[in-house]
């Protein structure tokens, strides 16, 4: 299969099918006489692979060792139920954060009149989280969602 057939084959771009190999997460494939690239079936599942990975929200980097134990007979399960363990917890941390996000939003809708009147608490609360966030990137997440927390409760009370 040429690289356009591997790639509706697989469901994985041509562009991220080029760049899996250019990272080595995927062997670099077989070439035609006039350059163009091959791939067997093979190749198409290890691609569906790493497809399917990235659709579980695996990165990258676990990518790579989700497929080392794959290629590996002799693994042992508890190490990949170790990384679907792990990615889970990123998941749950990542649905948390969202949601504190839709929690914030929702309370600065509940605060905007929605009217004809220019006043907004939302692009207020926009305009300072940018003045307040200046020089607060190394603080972490955590710091930054406390301190938004304590401006949205100063200017539009606490709506839990």
């Amino acid at each position: 299969m040429n690289i356009g057939e591997a790639s509706k084959a697989s469901g994985v771009s041509t562009k991220m099918i080029r760049y899996y190999e250019s990272i080595g997460l995927i062997p670099a494939a077989m070439r035609t006489g006039s350059g163009y690239r091959v791939y067997s079936g093979t190749e198409i599942q290890l691609l569906r692979f790493i497809r399917r990975s990235r659709d579980l929200g695996f990165p990258v980097e676990k990518i790579e060792e989700l497929l080392a134990l794959w290629r590996d007979r002799t693994r042992q399960s508890a190490d990949v139920k170790r990384l679907a363990l792990e990615q889970i917890d990123g998941l749950k941390r990542k649905v948390q954060e969202m949601q504190g996000m839709i929690d914030t939003l929702r309370h600065l809708a509940d605060a905007c009149c929605g009217d004809h009147h220019p006043d907004c608490p939302i692009l207020e609360d926009l305009g300072h989280g940018a003045v307040a966030g200046i020089g607060q990137h190394d603080r972490g997440t955590e710091a930054k969602s406390r301190h938004h927390s304590r401006l949205h409760s100063r200017r539009f009370g606490n709506f839990e």
